[in-house]
């Protein structure tokens, strides 16, 4: 007779914060498992309580945390969750954040300044956890600040995939809104059939956050569709200036295409307004109905947050879901 304690079968465990909870029931939906179940409240005082209704000893955990503003609540909980699941004894602890808070904060650019995604990446480790997943991160450097496996998805495919068939590959220009980000809009040439390249210059007052001064488009915009590409969408101004230089430069159609819709005020009302056709963001941060407008579209993340989980918790390869172009 076999005695079941030497199976040693791993156990699939998602955790969901509160921040995005219908991204965790999709994702969760196409692992045709459901979300644990847990008892999460706030204190007087604004301190979170977190514990989960199920034995969690020896679980794969998945610990999946979206975090729009107020985005310090939700890496508090987050971290919580963690601690809660490393001190229940899981096995493995897998951090989710589609949005890297403070990704922007990834490096010094003055003196006496802090290098915040770090510091993210070290509580994250001090919690308990034992690698993370992410979605397009605003460098790919900060995956270095991370002391252990860090799989890095994108949403590249699905968002121009969704060009693709909507606007075809024939006309179609690949515009970055500034210097810093052509070597992404490369891999976006790439992914449409060898499109032509444009890039907007632009200047920023560094001591003044969130204010940019688009100055002129380098590159052939005149008459062509073009594919305006982000990382994330914030207040919206980088952007919505890059569409008016763009358009004063004979562009046709304008595409917005972002990973991470932030869309912090005024953003949703500079997008709806700004002349582009449709903008597309995925739903890494939830976009909830006031922040929508009538040219947005979203894509779901659930299915590739989905993949990565299942190739992770298998000990397959995430690099396979890029072709091997990762």
């Amino acid at each position: 007779m076999t005695s079941n304690w030497t199976d040693n079968q791993k156990n699939l465990m998602l955790f969901s914060g509160r921040a995005h909870p219908e991204l965790a029931e999709q994702v969760a939906k196409e692992l045709d498992i459901q979300v644990t179940p847990q008892t999460a409240t706030d204190f007087a005082n604004g301190e979170i309580f977190v514990r989960f209704e199920e034995s969690v000893r020896g679980s794969d955990a998945f610990v999946l945390q979206s975090h729009p503003a107020p985005l310090n609540q939700w890496v508090m909980e987050q971290l919580i969750m963690i601690d809660a699941l490393k001190r229940g004894s899981a096995k493995r602890i897998t951090a989710i954040l589609p949005f890297y808070p403070y990704a922007r904060q990834d490096k010094k650019h003055r003196g006496r300044e802090p290098i915040s995604a770090r510091l993210i990446a070290d509580m994250l480790k001090t919690a308990g956890a034992d690698r993370i997943i992410t979605v397009d991160l605003h460098t790919d450097q900060i995956q270095g600040f991370f002391d252990g496996p860090v799989d890095h998805m994108h949403a590249l495919g699905q968002l121009a995939q969704y060009v693709r068939e909507n606007y075809g590959t024939d006309n179609i220009c690949v515009v970055s809104p500034d210097a810093g980000r052509v070597k992404v809009a490369e891999k976006w040439a790439d992914a449409l059939d060898g499109a032509p390249l444009a890039f907007v210059h632009k200047t920023r007052d560094p001591l003044v956050p969130n204010q940019v001064k688009s100055n002129r488009v380098v590159g052939d915009v005149k008459g062509m569709t073009c594919v305006l590409i982000d990382d994330m969408i914030d207040t919206g101004g980088t952007i919505a200036g890059a569409v008016k230089v763009l358009k004063d430069s004979g562009a046709g159609d304008v595409i917005i295409a972002t990973t991470h819709g932030v869309f912090s005020d005024p953003a949703a009302k500079r997008l709806a307004t700004c002349g582009a056709k449709e903008v597309i963001a995925t739903n890494t941060l939830p976009i909830p109905e006031e922040k929508r407008f009538p040219t947005l579209t979203i894509l779901s993340i659930a299915p590739l947050l989905a993949r990565t989980i299942r190739e992770v918790f298998e000990n397959g390869s995430v690099t396979s879901l890029f072709n091997g172009s990762a």
